[in-house]
């Protein structure tokens, strides 16, 4: 794969991605590879020659790039992810953030996993995503992707939410809980892990469901296969209002009788990884395992 245009994504409005960005573009430059920046940047750059570089709207980035360059944490990577996946674009993470286990270029030294990326020399790990939308009266109300979950959750206060869960239209159960996580195995150590869900491998073709603070303690996380169509009906919740978020960054209210469908996107993340990159490595840093 060649790279010839690379695409910067930064977490907004943040002092300690300035320095990181500047080093970046320099380096790209001195390889006589082309750089645009994403309009994330503005917070950042005061001006296009502030930073070196084009700034260009989200569609466009991903259009144009070869390669598109995350400078933040997982949550940037996820923001990313839902805008540039249906144009096939690997993506790099470099972390500024804590320990993350999709973006793992360190800051200090990018320079030298990037001359690796760059030369072809990188592992590439693909992972899948979730589609969901929501369903009133027949009619499309909302729909994102998601890279690690969508949640069904109650919006602003500490009471539970009644919803039937479907799979593939069949039943499953009824529940009434604080909420209800569906996960990827990207997203299986996120949320869905604090909530009492399975650690999935991340190349696993599974979906979690995992409920958040069930009634009763029968009701237990349940992995199904990726292509299943899960489908959430909102119940009547009189005291509260239910609300659906796509990895915790994208929400839309729900009203009684709404369904929630969440599907496998046909569309494949393709993340490129610097050589010696080890998911089992990441875990145990990260779950402090001996």
């Amino acid at each position: 794969m060649q790279f010839h245009t690379i695409g910067i994504i930064v977490k907004p409005e943040s002092d300690i991605v300035r320095d990181t960005l500047t080093r970046l573009v320099k380096y790209l430059h001195n390889k006589n590879l082309s750089v645009l920046l994403d309009e994330s940047a503005t917070g950042i750059c005061k001006s296009e020659d502030d930073c070196g570089s084009k700034i260009v709207d989200r569609k466009t980035l991903a259009t144009k790039s070869d390669l598109v360059v995350t400078i933040g944490g997982d949550g940037t990577i996820l923001n990313a992810a839902r805008s540039i996946t249906d144009y096939e674009v690997p993506l790099v993470g470099i972390n500024i953030g804590r320990l993350g286990f999709l973006a793992d270029v360190p800051p200090g030294d990018f320079e030298t996993a990037l001359d690796k990326i760059l030369e072809g020399d990188y592992l590439k790990a693909e992972r899948f995503m979730l589609s969901a939308s929501v369903l009133r009266d027949g009619k499309t109300m909302f729909s994102s992707d998601a890279l690690n979950d969508v949640v069904l959750h109650v919006r602003d206060v500490a009471r539970m939410i009644d919803f039937e869960i479907r799979v593939d239209g069949k039943f499953v159960n009824h529940q009434r809980a604080d909420g209800l996580i569906v996960a990827t195995p990207t997203g299986s150590t996120a949320y869905a892990l604090s909530s009492g869900g399975p650690i999935m491998h991340a190349g696993l073709q599974a979906i979690a469901l995992v409920p958040i603070c069930p009634h009763t303690l029968s009701s237990r996380p349940l992995v199904i296969k990726a292509e299943a169509v899960v489908e959430i009906i909102v119940g009547h919740n009189a005291h509260a209002v239910a609300q659906v978020t796509c990895d915790g960054q994208i929400s839309h209210d729900l009203e009684h009788g709404d369904i929630v469908k969440i599907q496998r996107k046909s569309k494949l993340l393709t993340l490129l990884h610097p050589p010696g990159h080890s998911y089992f490595e990441i875990l145990r840093a990260k779950l402090h395992w001996s």
